[in-house]
């Protein structure tokens, strides 16, 4: 039932192609010319995780150290992407909360690369609840976030797009963002299929997807772990990385 309703909701939100033998919650999009994959899901029916590194410290640092871990426990990963901007460690750069365990503060500052492009944002999720909300504004609310992940630049605030993005800008790029939809719970998580610029990426979320507010993960490094249709994308280790987990068939 809850992939017939994020099937529901993605037509609606965007008007997704989706094939009749591929995974409903993952889908190929087509907005102004550029082709997208996107993949929703609910925060209070999907198990949306964030990791970083095992108990010992260890890094994950890719989808099949982390599906191999939750083999173990009978789980498997059925979706993930990079999930924000990492240094040279692959330490978060931003604030990270994993499990309800905060790993780096907030950064209410600029930072380095796209990061200090501000506005910034965090993407907050826990207790069936979602958001995607700007800097400042969790620095006065401060909510209880379960997972947490401080990336930049915001790609739509407000139903707005960031006011830097340039139409013509020349700077191309895969790229990959989350957004959450007005009703707190729709989680869309799109990678670019081609290079876009920071416009083309804001415009799919506002207006291919309808969310209000949208937070860019990153470019160059993105990449998409998506086994139903056949997705698993692989280069150097991640930094912080953002995903769904199931039940292992």
């Amino acid at each position: 039932m809850r992939r017939s309703l994020v099937l529901a909701l993605a037509a609606l939100a965007g008007g997704a192609a989706v094939a009749a033998d591929a995974d409903p919650a993952c889908r190929p999009m087509e907005h102004d010319g550029a082709s997208y994959t996107v993949c929703s899901y609910r925060a209070d029916a999907d198990d949306i995780r964030l990791w970083h590194s095992d108990a010992t410290g260890a890094l994950y640092g890719s989808f099949t150290a982390i599906d191999r871990a939750l083999r173990q426990e009978g789980l498997r990963l059925a979706f993930a992407t990079n999930g924000g901007m990492y240094h040279d460690d692959r330490a978060p750069v931003g604030h990270y909360v994993e499990n309800g365990v905060e790993r780096v503060p907030l950064i209410e500052g600029d930072g380095p690369g796209n990061f200090g492009l501000l506005p910034n944002g965090v993407f907050c999720w826990g207790d069936g609840r979602a958001a995607v909300i700007e800097t400042t504004d969790y620095a006065t609310r401060r909510p209880a976030c379960r997972f947490a992940t401080q990336s930049g630049p915001m790609l739509v605030i407000g139903g707005a797009l960031h006011p830097r993005f340039l139409p013509a800008s020349d700077s191309m790029h895969i790229r990959n963002g989350v957004g959450v939809a007005a009703d707190g719970v729709t989680v869309h998580f799109a990678i670019s299929d081609e290079r876009v610029n920071f416009h083309a990426f804001g415009r799919l979320f506002r207006d291919g997807l309808g969310v209000p507010n949208a937070l860019y993960l990153d470019g160059k490094v993105s990449r998409l772990y998506a086994p139903a249709i056949g997705r698993a994308d692989a280069g150097w280790p991640l930094g912080p990385i953002v995903g769904v987990v199931e039940a292992a068939n």
